[in-house]
C-alpha cells in the first residue's frame, strides 16, 4: 500500500512515471520532493517514508531515493533522527514558504470567476461571530454543565457493538428511536400534535429552514419575516431567491399588515415566526394574534414556519404552548433544536411536518443531504428515554433563571428599569439592553469585543431602515460570579451612550 507521500510524488512525476523523464531520475525525484516542501505540501516535521519503502512505491532503486534524501539533507530541507526516520525541517517559516508559493501561483494562474451576486451579498451581510463562548455571547447555553459523563457512558456502550446500519447513511427522517423520543417530548412539553412519523431529524434549524424553502418555495415568492428577526433566516432565504418582507412585531408578536386583511396584496408563501419567545426582542405572541395568523395562513395558502428555538427555558408563569398544537392539521411546520438544550456542537435539530408532507420531506432530506450520525442519534435517544434530558432541562432552567435575575438586576440598578426592552419576557438565554437612538450599537459592540466582552448590536437584526439601537446580552454561559465584573467592563464601553435614566456609578 502506497503512502500519502508516495501518491503525491507519483502525481508530480507525471502519468508515465519517473522513467519517462528526460533528466536523471535521481535529480528529478530530488526536485520533486524539494518543490513539495517549498509549497507546503510536505509541511515541517512531516515524516518521509523509509528509502526502501519509497523506492518500492515509486518503482525505483533504493540508491535513487537515497541520493534524493542525501541531497535534501545536505541542503537542510530534511533532517534525520537515528532510529526514527527522515523528517522535513523547518528550513524557513512555514507562513513564508506558503506565502511565496501563493505569490508565484497567483502571478501565473489565470483569473478565476468570482462569486455570484447573491454569494457576494451573503458575505457582505455575514453576521456569524468568530467567537462563540464568553460573556455575554447570546444564544449559547452553558456547555460546561452538560452531563458529559452520563452522555459518554451511553455513547461508549453503543460504540462497543453498534448496529451495522448505524454506520451507514440515514434514510427515512432519522433513527426511529430518536423520532419517537422527540415526538413524546414535544407532545408533553410543547403541546405539539404529532407522532414519530411526522418527525424529521436535521442538522440544526438552518438545515430545516433550507429544506422547507427548497421544497415548498420558488425564487421570487414572498416570505414574511419578523422585524427584527434572526439573521440566519435571511441568508437562507436570500440564497434561495425568496423575497423577504419585514413585518413589525409589537408586544403581542408579529402584526398582520392591515392591507392584507382587506386589500388585494399578494399573500406570502411563508411566514416565519418565533411565537413563544420572539427573537430577538422576547415578546410572546398573544392568543388572539395566534388565532388570526393561523386563520390568515389557512385562507391564503401560506405556510407558517414556527421556530421554537429556546421555549424550554421559561422562568416564571405557565409554559407557552406551541402554535402548531392549536389546530388539527394546522398549516404549520414546527422546527426545534438541541443546540440550546444540549450543546450547539451537537448540530442536531428536528422538524414536525404535516402528515401530507412528511414522506416527501424525509425522502428529499436523504437526497439532498445524505444524512448520517446514527450512533449519535441513538445516544441522544437513550439519553431522552432514560429521563436524563428532562432532568438536565430542569437543572438548567433553575440555573439560567438565577443568572438572568442577576444580570437584569445589574441593568436596572445602574442603567434604570427602562434599559430593559419592554417586550422582554422572563425566558430564554438573552436580554436586550436598550440604547438611545443616536447610539452606535455596532461600534459599542466592537469596542466591547476588544475588551473581551461579546455582545450583538440590535440594529443588525433589522431589515428595513427604521431600526432600534441596543445590545443583546447572553447570560446562560456566564457563571454567576463573573456576571458583575463583565457587566462593569460593558458599562465602560457604553460611555455617555448608555441609558441615563436611573443610572448610578458602577
Amino acid at each position: 500500500m502506497r503512502s500519502i507521500c508516495g501518491d503525491l510524488l507519483l502525481q508530480r512525476l507525471g502519468p508515465e512515471g519517473p522513467a519517462a523523464l528526460a533528466r536523471p531520475i535521481n535529480r528529478s525525484l530530488y526536485e520533486c520532493i524539494r518543490a513539495a516542501i517549498l509549497d507546503g505540501s510536505l509541511g515541517p516535521q512531516t515524516r518521509l517514508p523509509p528509502s526502501r519503502d519509497l523506492a518500492a512505491e515509486l518503482g525505483l532503486s533504493r540508491n535513487t531515493v537515497m541520493f534524493a534524501y542525501e541531497q535534501l539533507l545536505a541542503e537542510g530541507y530534511v533532517h534525520a533522527r537515528t532510529g526514527s526516520g527522515t523528517f522535513v525541517a523547518a528550513t524557513a517559516p512555514e507562513a513564508y514558504l506558503n506565502a511565496k508559493a501563493a505569490e508565484a501561483k497567483s502571478a501565473q494562474a489565470p483569473s478565476m470567476p468570482g462569486l455570484s451576486p447573491r454569494g457576494a451579498e451573503l458575505l457582505a451581510n455575514a453576521s456569524a461571530s468568530p467567537s462563540q463562548w464568553g460573556a455575554f455571547m447570546p444564544g449559547v447555553p452553558d456547555v460546561t454543565r452538560f452531563p458529559r459523563r452520563r452522555y459518554a457512558q451511553i455513547a461508549a456502550r453503543l460504540w462497543r457493538n453498534p448496529v451495522p446500519a448505524w454506520l451507514s447513511y440515514c434514510h427515512g427522517g432519522g433513527l426511529p428511536a430518536l423520532r419517537e423520543a422527540v415526538a413524546a417530548h414535544l407532545r408533553v412539553a410543547r403541546s405539539v400534535q404529532c407522532d414519530a412519523s411526522q418527525v424529521l431529524i436535521t442538522e440544526g434549524i438552518h438545515q430545516g429552514i433550507d429544506l422547507v424553502v427548497r421544497l415548498l418555495g420558488m425564487p421570487g415568492e414572498q416570505a414574511w419575516v419578523e422585524e427584527p428577526s434572526y439573521w440566519g433566516i435571511r441568508g437562507l432565504l436570500q440564497m434561495s431567491g425568496i423575497h423577504m418582507v419585514p413585518v413589525p412585531v409589537d408586544e403581542e408578536g408579529l402584526t398582520i399588515p392591515a392591507q392584507h386583511h382587506s386589500g388585494p396584496c399578494p399573500a406570502p408563501r411563508f411566514i416565519f415566526v418565533t411565537p413563544s419567545h420572539q427573537y430577538p426582542l422576547g415578546a410572546v405572541m398573544s392568543l388572539n394574534r395566534r388565532r388570526a395568523l393561523l386563520e390568515y395562513a389557512r385562507s391564503h395558502g401560506s405556510w407558517i414556519v414556527e421556530d421554537d428555538y429556546d421555549s424550554e427555558f421559561r422562568f416564571s408563569g405557565h409554559p407557552i404552548p406551541s402554535l402548531q398544537g392549536m389546530q388539527t392539521e394546522a398549516p404549520v411546520i414546527y422546527i426545534g433544536t438541541f443546540s440550546k438544550t444540549l450543546f450547539p456542537g451537537l448540530r442536531m435539530g428536528y422538524m414536525v411536518l404535516p402528515r401530507t408532507l412528511a414522506d416527501a420531506f424525509q425522502t428529499a432530506h436523504s437526497e439532498l443531504y445524505r444524512a448520517g450520525h446514527l450512533v449519535t442519534q441513538a445516544t441522544v435517544a437513550e439519553f431522552m428515554h432514560a429521563g436524563d434530558f428532562a432532568a438536565h432541562i430542569r437543572r438548567m432552567r433553575l440555573l439560567y433563571g438565577r443568572r438572568r435575575a442577576i444580570l437584569a438586576d445589574l441593568i436596572e440598578r445602574y442603567l434604570g428599569a427602562n434599559a430593559l426592552h419592554r417586550y422582554g419576557s422572563n425566558a430564554g438565554l438573552h436580554l436586550v439592553l436598550c440604547l438611545p437612538d443616536d447610539a452606535d450599537d455596532v461600534a459599542i459592540a466592537q469596542e466591547a469585543g476588544r475588551r473581551g466582552i461579546l455582545v450583538r448590536p440590535l440594529s443588525r437584526y433589522f431589515l428595513g431602515n427604521v431600526v432600534q439601537r441596543g445590545l443583546l446580552l447572553g447570560y446562560a454561559g456566564v457563571p454567576e460570579e463573573e456576571i458583575g465584573p463583565a457587566f462593569e467592563i460593558l458599562l465602560g464601553c457604553l460611555g455617555d451612550k448608555g441609558p441615563s435614566r436611573g443610572r448610578r456609578s458602577a
